[in-house]
């Protein structure tokens, strides 16, 4: 069932590491914040971290990318890193910040949010929302202009992606005028089971019982916490998202884009057939990689052309 060119790594991946664990959570997060945290690649982009008090006294880091060459009308981009809720740092996607600076000069605001095995949900909600406030509130420094605000993620963060959508639309504070939620974590109801690589059901399930905690499997759950819970899809922003046609997100991300579509919301959605969930990360030269590069390029620049909606008064 999984396309050619990422069988090789299929393999690897399901041998030397199988499923996520709290512990894997956890040994990842040590092995992401020794090596790579405060760390910057990128050549054609400026970078630096601001550190924003939470309600609660501590701090949360935010990492700040911008490019040598700002345009004042350049759209500002919240994103949202992946990895379960649980484990992950912002600097771990600057593949995706070289792809939307490539396309077209933005701001990019990625928050350090608060990871499930440390804290459960809304902590890593609240997190991001904190950061698409700031963002908001600094256009002007970071040379962004304030009707267009983005916000993206992939995996988990694409799952947070949809909450902060949908956070903003409800609390009518602060306006996103674009979101790329990319093969999101929006459903902590889904039973298929599924064991493709990288991402398979059982550490879909520990992932969900870390984020909800107590909540897991009651009907407490809302829908600011699993997106895929919403009744009213009405006044989201535009939305771009592809995924795999073998992973465990893809069913609800195909459902939750119809119910954009049911909603009159425009939605630009690709889906790519024998891809297990975060192909483009994993086999960044296979074909179907390539493609959905090129697809989240042209839709990134198209919208920094096209979209854009005014803050609230």
């Amino acid at each position: 069932m999984i396309h050619p060119q990422l069988r090789l790594h299929g393999i690897l991946l399901r041998t030397l590491w199988g499923s996520f664990s709290q512990r894997k959570f956890r040994l990842c997060n040590w092995f992401l914040d020794s090596f790579m945290k405060g760390r910057c690649s990128l050549k054609k982009m400026f970078y630096h971290q601001v550190l924003i008090p939470r309600p609660d006294g501590s701090f949360l880091r935010l990492c700040v990318y911008t490019p040598r060459t700002a345009s004042e009308d350049m759209p500002a981009l919240l994103w949202l890193h992946g990895g379960g809720f649980g484990l992950g740092i912002p600097e771990q996607d600057e593949d995706f910040f070289r792809i939307f600076s490539d396309a077209a000069p933005c701001a990019i605001v990625a928050p350090d949010y608060t990871r499930s095995v440390d804290k459960p949900y809304p902590a890593a909600l609240d997190d991001c929302y904190q950061a698409l406030l700031w963002m908001r509130d600094n256009c002007s420094s970071l040379r962004c202009n304030p009707s267009r605000l983005f916000a993206g993620g992939d995996s988990a963060g694409g799952g947070l992606c949809a909450a902060v959508s949908l956070l903003s639309r409800d609390r009518g504070e602060v306006s996103i005028a674009f979101q790329m939620p990319l093969y999101p974590m929006l459903d902590d109801r889904t039973s298929d089971f599924n064991d493709a690589p990288c991402w398979n059901s059982k550490s879909n399930e520990i992932g969900w019982k870390l984020y909800l905690g107590e909540a897991w499997g009651t009907p407490d759950v809302c829908k600011l916490a699993a997106p895929a819970r919403e009744t009213d899809f009405t006044g989201l922003p535009r939305t771009l998202t592809f995924c795999g046609d073998i992973e465990p997100f893809c069913n609800e991300t195909e459902r939750y884009v119809q119910c954009l579509k049911d909603a009159g919301i425009e939605v630009d959605f690709r889906l790519y057939p024998k891809c297990y969930h975060a192909f483009d990360t994993i086999c960044p030269g296979s074909e179907p990689a390539r493609d959905s590069r090129a697809f989240l390029s042209e839709g990134f620049a198209r919208a920094s052309r096209e979209c854009s909606k005014a803050q609230p008064e």
